[in-house]
């Protein structure tokens, strides 16, 4: 899973076809760390902390940082840490209630880095080992890590699959189909010609909409994105078709009512620019 604009931290998204994939919700894991304060280094260009725990899996390492804004877990390529040593890392994506399949654990939230801070002569170690062509360090790591989990979700080939689009999120925008679909009702309901056009005023609040599937992309940075039309919005410009990301699995075709959180001009970088996006929905297949 993806719009005008769908893992820096994670991978050539969204796309694989909307920009990304699928998989069963895994258990919290026991002991998941669910009343921890997360780290409000976020907004800085590189996180700092001492490593409290660490574990492989999957290509990367998962390092929970301690420092003086609290606790941060977050992900970089594969690499050697200490427990006990500080660390400095260059900041990425952020991703609420992560699933890591490989770990059988959901983590309330993880930075997706590209790695250590001057790790690699200063260039990105991710695109090394997902056996990527080296990257200049702070640079793609959402496309990169796109690519990473398609990937392993094919088989460990280093080819993208068939369906794996290409050129951000514009290149990955369905084009408009014969579909009608009704309005989702109640008054938060809107069509997704509607979101298009009240996305600033509707930023970050609840919205319904009603559509059909169009692309399904499974487990891009632990979430599905699908992209979905009701017949409604501008395909001069655009706004007929809207990308969602979910722990749900529909599939193609099916006719969805979708409840989230609308997102207005959300940039994840690496050429992933939505001018609406609707994050962490729940989606009801009728």
């Amino acid at each position: 899973m993806i719009r005008k604009t769908l893992l820096p931290a994670a991978l050539t998204l969204l796309l694989t076809g909307l920009l990304l994939p699928t998989a069963s919700l895994a258990e919290k894991a026991k002991g998941a760390d669910t009343g921890k304060k997360a780290s409000t280094a976020t907004n800085a260009a590189t996180i700092k902390g001492t490593v409290a725990e660490t574990m492989d899996s999957g290509g990367y390492t998962y390092v929970l940082l301690k420092n003086d804004s609290g606790e941060q877990w977050v992900a970089i390529p594969q690499t050697k840490v200490e427990t006990g040593k500080e660390i400095e890392v260059i900041n990425g994506m952020t991703m609420k209630n992560f699933q890591s399949k490989t770990l059988n654990r959901t983590f309330d939230s993880v930075v997706f880095s590209t790695g250590l801070v001057g790790a690699s002569g200063g260039f990105n170690p991710h695109a090394k080992a997902m056996g990527h062509a080296a990257t200049k360090s702070g640079g793609n790591s959402f496309s990169e890590a796109l690519k990473a989990e398609a990937r392993q979700n094919h088989g460990g080939s280093m080819a993208a699959p068939p369906s794996m689009g290409s050129g951000g999120s514009l290149g990955n925008i369905v084009p408009s189909a014969d579909v009608k679909v009704a309005k989702a009702e109640g008054e938060n309901g809107y069509t997704v010609g509607d979101i298009f056009a009240k996305a600033k005023e509707l930023n970050n609040t609840k919205v319904k909409v009603h559509g059909k599937v169009m692309k399904v992309s499974k487990m891009i940075m632990g979430k599905n994105w699908l992209h979905i039309q009701d017949g409604t919005g501008d395909p001069l410009n655009n706004t007929h078709d809207l990308v969602i990301t979910t722990m749900a699995e529909p599939k193609k075709g099916d006719i969805v009512l979708v409840e989230g959180t609308l997102h207005a001009e959300r940039d994840f970088g690496a050429g992933y620019k939505y001018a609406a996006i609707i994050e962490d929905a729940e989606v009801k297949t009728e």
